[in-house]
């Protein structure tokens, strides 16, 4: 891992200095140069695990949206939750978040999956799992990763002013339970799932509350819509 924190953003390298040079990072290390060595195909590529975080600095987020794990297909998967390659067929759980974006603020679905224009604005968007074997869901959950996405979660709790956590689904609202609420807006549903968005995701409105609240507490509020070009991010 160590190549990929030479590369990380600044104020990420140095607000997770101390989780890098940690035992179990070490032991995350060994494990997925393990996977390499015995051939197994590993999702995101090594330049793009920190993708989330070299796209939105600390001091820049404004919305936090927690994933689960990077998909496990070809070409799919690129460091940002929710979000896959221009020219790759947009995910179920990313269609039902357009229909709510268009429901909620008028915004006609993009007809492409890259969400790098989120990311830019400060959405960070943050899977709690960073790497996945190809067509192995979940396989890598356990080694790691999430000890360092809770020390993501809490640096933004403790060093960010008036940051939206949108919290969609159990996995979620567990991982940002201790998320301060004095300070922060926590916005919950279910997951937006086909198996659960028509249970409180859709109508939830998080987007236009998200950027009420922003306004609100001087910050700019987030353009949900997205480039008709994804290349011209």
């Amino acid at each position: 891992m160590a190549e990929q924190t030479i590369a990380l953003e600044e104020s990420w390298k140095a607000a997770l200095a101390t989780e890098f040079d940690s035992s179990y990072m070490l032991q995350l290390k060994a494990f997925l140069l393990t996977q390499r060595e015995d051939g197994k195909r590993i999702f995101p590529k090594g330049s793009e695990y920190f993708r989330a975080l070299d796209l939105t600095p600390l001091a820049d987020v404004k919305v936090v949206i927690l994933g689960q794990d990077p998909y496990h297909g070809f070409g799919q998967a690129h460091g940002l939750c929710f979000s896959v390659r221009p020219g790759v067929r947009i995910p179920p759980s990313l269609v039902n978040i357009y229909k709510e974006l268009q429901t909620d603020l008028g915004i006609a679905p993009a007809k492409h999956g890259f969400l790098e224009h989120w990311a830019r604005q400060g959405v960070l968007l943050l899977n709690s799992v960073l790497t996945v074997e190809e067509s192995r869901a979940a396989s890598h959950q356990g080694q790691g990763w999430e000890k360092f996405t809770d020390a993501v979660i809490r640096k933004v709790n403790d060093d960010c002013d008036s940051v939206v956590f949108m919290l969609w689904g159990s996995y979620a609202q567990r991982k940002a339970a201790f998320v301060d609420t004095s300070r922060h807006l926590v916005l919950k549903s279910v997951h937006p799932s086909p198996l659960s968005a028509h249970n409180g995701f859709f109508g939830s409105r998080h987007f236009s509350k998200a950027n009420a609240f922003l306004e609100a507490h001087g910050r700019t509020p987030i353009d949900w819509t997205l480039p008709a070009n994804p290349e011209a991010v």
